[in-house]
């Protein structure tokens, strides 16, 4: 199903139409296609081609988006479409963000449909994932405002790479995000991704600062790319100071994929020094995805330094958290949604 963009286009003095949802801000003649391939110009409007139509749909645990601080240990709808705005040439779901409509894009399922499959599979949330949320945001706004009406809350996992004048709709029906820092370098994000690293911070910024959508970030960390001392130790006192302490970082292991399999995978050591730096830049809760090692995935009071929730992976195998999220030892609240 193809729908007209209520909004963020404009016309240009030559006949073309200009996407302003990211900041690409793609100018396209009739028929042609932005780069995040699902918005075009047809008719003189920008159009959505992708909506109503999945790429897939599965039940996973909130912890796989990765969310640690929302809902821990519940279950999530997750679902996407196809095409992406920024071309990561390390990007593990490249099959889904770099195909082409018809290649991927699966059954019908309209908003309505999704919100009764998630009814039905008693998941706490809906997560916009697989591909970015941000380019089908018409079709993520309907699915989101039909959940809440069933108590069903929706989850955006994105690269956050998205014009300011689109947070305020964007987020203020995600109840959580989970928002991609894929490093602390615009060097890095125009060499390997295709975009810019400012909008990602403005996009952090905002959610932290002026929405009411619980944040976590992800870091992937590449060897030799985005994982030095002095990048860790940037973002790092960057995430503390311009979002706080209290907000949830993951640091997750690369694996060799799409335009980067000659590349080297990322050690446990590697991510065990990022999560010392963190830590030493003030960061009360860090994680470590895509590794076995069920310490870092473990949620610690930040006051006693009880372990409070223990997970086996996306499996939480332990939670001690008291009502409210408070922790039983010392008292104090653990920041999240629980």
């Amino acid at each position: 199903m193809t729908i007209v963009s209520s909004s963020y286009w404009e016309r240009a003095s030559d006949g073309r139409v200009i996407c302003t949802l990211c900041p690409h801000r793609c100018t396209m003649k009739e028929g042609q296609r932005g780069l995040c391939y699902i918005r075009g110009n047809q008719d003189g409007a920008v159009v959505l081609h992708s909506y109503g139509r999945s790429s897939g749909v599965a039940v996973d645990p909130i912890e796989k988006k990765p969310l640690f601080h929302f809902y821990p240990g519940s279950s999530v709808l997750s679902f996407g479409t196809v095409g992406c705005n920024l071309s990561c040439r390390f990007c593990q779901n490249w099959d889904i963000s770099k195909a082409k409509i018809m290649e991927r894009l699966g059954e019908s399922l309209a908003p309505e449909e999704l919100v009764a499959l998630a009814k039905k599979s008693g998941a706490k949330s809906i997560a916009y994932t697989y591909n970015d949320p941000v380019i089908f945001w018409e079709y993520a706004r309907d699915v989101a405002l039909l959940a809440k009406r069933e108590n069903i809350k929706s989850v955006a996992v994105t690269a956050g790479y998205i014009s300011s004048s689109a947070h305020e709709d964007f987020f203020s029906v995600m109840d959580a995000a989970n928002i991609d820092l894929k490093s602390f370098d615009d060097n890095f994000y125009r060499r390997l991704t295709g975009g810019r690293l400012a909008p990602v911070l403005e996009t952090l910024e905002y959610v932290a600062k002026q929405s009411d959508t619980w944040l976590e970030v992800t870091t992937l960390l590449i060897p030799g790319e985005n994982d030095s001392p002095g990048e860790l130790e940037a973002l790092t006192s960057w995430v503390v100071e311009h979002l706080g302490p209290h907000v949830p970082l993951h640091f997750s292991a690369f694996h060799p994929d799409w335009k980067m399999e000659q590349h080297q995978a990322t050690s446990l050591e590697i991510l065990l020094k990022a999560r010392a730096i963190g830590l030493a830049a003030g960061l009360q809760h860090i994680y470590l995805g895509n590794v076995d090692h069920p310490k870092t995935a473990a949620t610690f009071c930040h006051h006693c330094q009880e372990i409070l929730i223990e997970r086996n992976w996306h499996q939480v195998t332990n939670y001690n958290l008291g009502t409210a999220g408070a922790c039983p030892h010392c008292h104090h609240s653990v920041v999240g949604i629980f």
